[in-house]
């Protein structure tokens, strides 16, 4: 049987929020939604889909699994009490260094700087400034190359967009990109990385009342990196810092499931979930997943933009 996984970030009041750019489901938009799936769905629980996975029973017709992606406080304040009423689990995917350390992430730190400033020039302009100031610096190529290598739009984003995000998420070297994006955000969001931080994502105890609720929650990894980009021994440490996450939440730690940040993964990922006892993965690849036929650690997932927003859709 076909199982639509669908794949949520931010879900939020946008016109409300500080940030109304951030790319997000607006939460009129996400109960229509939600509304659209309960007529053409059956949503199934992440323990269902991981024992069909093993061979178990098989899953109801148009099963959806409703996936929740970094652990933002929109997803305690917002998703949780509107799945909680209908019955319905969700499973949702912090990142260990949020939650445990209280860090503010790149990966956010990105989207901000792009919510706050919906015209890339302004952050183009100034990317272009630092590059070229650090091109001395061991492994930074001119800003021609990495325009050239980086700007092609993408389903949701054009190409302006997209470099932005390639060029801090990994195209330069590591100390590079921090202290670029580090500078952005202080420019363009805010001095108080910190206090961001500790609106932006879930807490432990947040987490814990999903678990006690029949939420799910699983594996982000601990700082949203690509994680086909590490080496083998900071493969394990990510995995080994989010089991460490869901050990202290109560949450699963056999035949867990972890999601791919970027859906980024290797073969000498898969090893080392399997060997921490992982039963499933979760990429981004487009697709409705059909658990007979595809890899197990390499489900494709549909975006909330993919899925009607209004029940009769």
């Amino acid at each position: 049987m076909p199982l639509s996984i669908v794949m949520y970030h931010y879900v939020r009041d946008l016109a409300r929020t500080r940030y109304p750019a951030i790319k997000g489901r607006d939460l009129a938009a996400f109960r229509g939604q939600l509304d659209y799936i309960a007529r053409h769905h059956t949503v199934v629980a992440a323990e269902r889909v991981v024992a069909a996975l093993k061979g178990g029973e098989e899953l109801p017709e148009n099963a959806a699994w409703l996936t929740f992606d970094d652990g933002y406080s929109d997803h305690y304040a917002t998703v949780f009490p509107l799945l909680h009423e209908r019955g319905w689990q969700g499973s949702f995917f912090p990142l260990a260094a949020t939650v445990l350390h209280g860090e503010l992430l790149d990966v956010n730190r990105i989207h901000f700087i792009l919510a706050a400033q919906p015209d890339p020039q302004p952050v183009l302009a100034a990317i272009r400034r630092f590059v070229e100031e650090r091109q001395p610096h061991a492994g930074v190529r001119s800003f021609e190359d990495y325009w050239r290598d980086l700007a092609h739009p993408s389903r949701f984003d054009p190409a302006e967009v997209i470099f932005i995000k390639r060029v801090l998420q990994h195209a330069l070297p590591e100390d590079v990109r921090e202290e670029l994006t580090r500078s952005l955000f202080q420019r363009f969001v805010s001095v108080d990385p910190a206090a961001f931080a500790a609106e932006l994502y879930m807490t432990a105890d947040q987490l814990r009342t999903l678990v006690r609720c029949g939420m799910y929650v699983g594996s982000h990894g601990a700082r949203h990196c690509w994680l086909d980009r590490l080496d083998p021994s900071h493969q394990a440490s990510e995995l080994d810092a989010s089991l460490d996450l869901l050990h202290t939440l109560g949450a699963p730690t056999k035949d867990w499931v972890m999601c791919y940040p970027y859906g980024a993964h290797n073969d000498t990922l898969v090893r080392l979930l399997k060997d921490r006892g992982c039963a499933v993965g979760l990429t981004t690849r487009v697709g409705v997943a059909q658990p007979e036929l595809d890899d197990a650690f390499a489900l494709p997932r549909l975006d909330t933009n993919d899925l009607p927003i209004q029940a009769g859709g």
